[in-house]
């Protein structure tokens, strides 16, 4: 990983890649003293030491490795949960300067602590009694936060279905968050779809446009419209770009009963109630704090394969 700064319409398809790779890349618990993960530090200059200076420094904070360890029991996971959003969230007020448009790729500091806290998330959808144990331990707020991401991670768990170990996936860089956040934007200006709505969907379909493949049902792009469906309502769009997809959603969307009737326009958009709930939660946390959209932003892909999960992107 390079070293960043820190700081009668045609019929969608039924959960195509969503069920293979968005439930499992989703798509943001609890030991002992003895049970802490491995850790990347960051790297700091030493102070020279002179006469008459201070030569202690305070250490700099370690950034929890790719695959740290994580708590299984409850009390240790509502420490990690609250430990890593907070420092998350931290390192996403650095990197937007406290506004909404963040510049260039995500630093080191997002990127490491927005995958822990997915990988945090992802064990408590799993695990229910423990999440729910350790979720009662929280802060009121982060308590609402962890329910709502473990529930649209899990309703979209109980629509995978494993793949053979060796598939092939085609991955590549999304485009950066704040040219997507223009997109979506600007397709609720015209189509009044609300902008979180829209950045739900292209988290959950292909984590913001990392999965390159066409599902196996044949959608294709980063919102996944199938030919028939891109052809009547992507306005003569490249289904591969996302400015012309983001589109081509909100007015799909748009046509299909939002922003009236949200649940109606987005199980015409993939006709699944776990995928519209899911969809939901998202975007609701997104609305609570726009940090959210930076932290899905730097979740990664996973694939469930029959010999386990597999991670595709990230450091």
């Amino acid at each position: 990983m390079e070293v960043r700064p820190q700081h009668p319409r045609p019929s969608r398809r039924i959960v195509a890649l969503v069920a293979a790779v968005a439930a499992f890349a989703g798509t943001a618990a609890c030991g002992s003293p003895t049970d802490s993960a491995p850790v990347r530090q960051r790297s700091a200059a030493s102070p020279s030491a002179t006469a008459g200076e201070a030569t202690a420094q305070p250490p700099e904070e370690e950034l929890p490795a790719p695959d740290a360890k994580i708590p299984k029991n409850a009390a240790g996971l509502a420490t990690a949960l609250e430990e890593t959003t907070a420092r998350l969230n931290d390192a996403i007020d650095a990197w937007t300067d406290g506004g909404e448009a963040a510049p260039g790729e995500p630093p080191e500091d997002v990127e490491l602590l927005a995958l822990h806290q997915q990988r945090l998330y992802r064990h408590a959808a799993r695990h229910p009694e423990v999440a729910s144990r350790a979720f009662a331990r929280l802060p009121k707020a982060l308590a609402a936060q962890a329910k709502d991401n473990t529930e649209a991670i899990r309703e979209l768990l109980a629509l995978a279905r494993p793949i053979k170990p060796d598939a092939v996936f085609k991955t590549r860089r999304p485009r950066p968050a704040a040219e997507l956040l223009g997109y979506f934007k600007r397709a609720e200006r015209r189509f009044g779809v609300e902008w979180e709505v829209l950045a739900a969907v292209m988290f959950a379909e292909t984590k913001f446009g990392r999965v390159r493949s066409d599902s196996h049902a044949g959608a294709q792009g980063p919102m996944q419209f199938m030919p028939a469906t891109w052809r009547a309502y992507g306005m003569g769009g490249d289904v591969q770009d996302p400015r012309d997809v983001v589109m081509g959603a909100a007015n799909y969307l748009k046509a299909s009963g939002a922003p009236r009737d949200y649940r109606r326009a987005l199980h015409a958009y993939n006709p699944s109630q776990a995928y519209v709930n899911a969809i939901q939660l998202h975007a609701r946390q997104i609305k609570r704090d726009p940090r959210a959209y930076y932290a899905y932003y730097a979740w990664q892909v996973f694939v469930l394969t029959t010999e386990g999960e597999r991670r595709l992107t990230g450091p």
